[in-house]
């Protein structure tokens, strides 16, 4: 470890996101597996020139009504009015390209909203591990992993990508970790990883997905590293900073 090695931190739920540690501007990674920071990964991917993510269904209803494409999901169900739902398949479509996609979740846009008060806002997910990891580490900021969690609550999908974010910060010796939620993190994806499909089996959003007929998402979204984009939030929008990098 450098004696100037920055802080990575974890935050298991929105709930306690308050009561982080890291003081001052911070990079927050917000990630929702299942499926919204995945989903969002897959639009950039896919050639969207930009994500608005927005808190609530009136919001994304009247950007509709001005001509936007709108990606809206409730309980794991996609909007009457959207355009997309939240599966990451959704957005690998020619209809994307070069588009500004308004987009609403029950879990990740909300923890989106709340990480903006700290300062940076990355995207994570296990499609885009490595190149987040190798952003994230040029910064020289402390990190703070919020997992969007299913309404405030643990979830194990959000968990396992903070321990494998992590486990990939700490390797070079440029961050330091004094969270017990990091090593608690750490210590789940040291068991997962040998059989990542096999360990989310147990996973309660899981299950719900699979109770929707929607869970065809999963080997896709626990797949490492299979895009370059590096999502941030720059005012109203998610844009794939590994452009101008």
């Amino acid at each position: 470890m450098t004696s100037n090695a920055s802080s990575v931190e974890v935050c298991f739920s929105p709930r306690l996101f308050k009561y982080i540690r890291t003081k001052g501007e911070c990079i927050v990674v917000v990630t929702d597996v299942l499926r919204a920071s995945t989903s969002i990964c897959s639009a950039l991917h896919h050639g969207a020139r930009q994500i608005r993510p927005v808190g609530t269904l009136q919001e994304a209803l009247i950007l509709k009504e001005k001509g936007l494409l709108v990606a809206a999901e409730r309980n794991g169900l996609k909007v009457d009015f959207a355009d997309f739902g939240n599966s990451p398949f959704d957005f690998a479509v020619k209809k994307v390209k070069g588009q500004t996609i308004v987009y609403t979740t029950t879990n990740g846009t909300r923890a989106i909203e709340l990480a903006r008060e700290r300062g940076t806002v990355a995207i994570g997910a296990f499609i885009n591990l490595q190149v987040l990891s190798k952003w994230i580490t040029r910064q020289g900021k402390p990190v703070v992993i919020l997992c969007a969690g299913w309404k405030n609550q643990f979830n194990l999908e959000d968990a396992l990508f903070c321990g494998a974010l992590t486990e990939s910060l700490l390797h070079p010796g440029n961050f330091s970790m004094e969270c017990d939620s990091a090593e608690a993190a750490l210590d789940l994806w040291s068991v997962a990883k040998k059989d990542i499909l096999h360990y989310i089996d147990k996973a309660s959003h899981r299950k719900r997905l699979k109770q929707l007929n929607a869970d065809d998402v999963l080997d896709y979204a626990f797949t490492l590293n299979l895009t370059s984009v590096v999502p941030v939030l720059s005012g109203e929008h998610i844009r794939d900073v590994s452009r101008i990098i």
